[in-house]
């Protein structure tokens, strides 16, 4: 679920709604597609999103930055595309 959610997200930047509010999202592949850092700014707002994603081959990891896992994985389940 999680890395469909994040794979939805277009690369580089688009807009998203999450909870009645518009974000900035920034999504960067790197490692052809094993590493993906996603970041996301509430515009005209302070909330952000910032995580790491990590596919090996043994596991796939999510590394929030900075904030709790619930926080990134409720943004995650819950945005809407514009």
């Amino acid at each position: 679920m999680i890395i469909e959610s994040i794979k939805e997200l277009p690369l580089g930047y688009s807009e998203v709604e999450y909870q009645q509010k518009k974000y900035g999202v920034t999504r960067t592949d790197f490692n052809a597609g094993k590493s993906i850092k996603v970041y996301a700014e509430e515009l005209g707002g302070n909330d952000f999103i910032s995580l790491n994603y990590y596919i090996t081959s043994t596991a796939e990891n999510l590394k929030p930055c900075e904030m709790p896992q619930q926080k990134v994985i409720h943004f995650l389940k819950n945005y809407k595309k514009l």
